[in-house]
């Protein structure tokens, strides 16, 4: 099982939002690479980043992205998502040094973004998100809802070569109310690496999604609140 600690930027802070909605957020620190250089040092071998900026088509922060891939190297691997809607979109953010480059709203709309992403650059650097509400696909920063069920899309997505899937209920994020982990089995079931996300209160959290087929764990707010110990929940295998 990975741990990816998450680092979501808005306006060049560390911030969470809950249930993914842009007016309620809380700010957990003013430098994302300090940020960063506090989890490589506790240990942490992959880090979730999110451009939160790019999802809401208000900026990009793929300049601090690269600073922290630079900053990770022998040490650690980054996952870099948020409004990689472009094949040249999803190329800057590989050639800034992330080990995988997650796409996104775009990847709904259109799976043959995916199919010439694998193509060009190999399924292993790639992930697609697939982020559900009441079991509905949402795009666009979560702010709309494709009205496409997660598990259709899910088939789809990797009929045309995507490999490693990022699941996240939306209405769990942030609200450490555990993981969905129906979802995470159903998707691990298609035959998905599933990178889980969304919800994680407490190392019992980890250890169930790791039993339900997740390869991965996303946590956010539960390590910034502490709710969660990173070295503990890095041993659960």
């Amino acid at each position: 099982m990975d741990i990816l600690p998450a680092i979501d930027i808005r306006k060049g802070r560390v911030v969470r939002l809950s249930q993914g909605e842009a007016a309620r957020e809380t700010v957990y620190a003013d430098d994302p690479l300090a940020q960063a250089e506090q989890f490589f040092e506790a240990g942490a071998r992959w880090l979730h980043v999110v451009d939160l900026d790019r999802a809401f088509g208000e900026g990009s922060n793929v300049a601090v992205v690269g600073r922290i891939a630079r900053a990770a190297e022998g040490r650690a691997f980054i996952q870099y998502g948020g409004g990689l809607r472009t094949p040249e979109a999803i190329a800057e953010a590989l050639d800034a040094g992330v080990t995988r480059a997650v796409i996104g709203t775009a990847a709904v709309g259109d799976p043959r973004l995916v199919a010439r992403a694998v193509a060009r650059h190999g399924a292993s650097w790639l992930a697609v998100g697939l982020d559900a509400r009441d079991g509905q696909v949402a795009v666009r920063g979560w702010t709309q809802s494709s009205g496409l069920a997660v598990l259709d899309v899910a088939r789809e997505l990797l009929d045309a070569g995507a490999r490693t899937i990022v699941y996240t209920d939306i209405a769990r994020d942030g609200m450490l109310s555990g993981p969905d982990l129906a979802g995470c089995s159903a998707i691990a079931a298609l035959g998905a690496v599933v990178i889980a996300s969304g919800g994680f209160a407490s190392v019992a959290d980890v250890r169930l999604a790791a039993e339900a087929g997740a390869s991965g764990a996303i946590l956010g707010r539960s390590l910034y609140e502490r709710t969660i110990d990173l070295a503990e929940a890095m041993s659960v295998s």
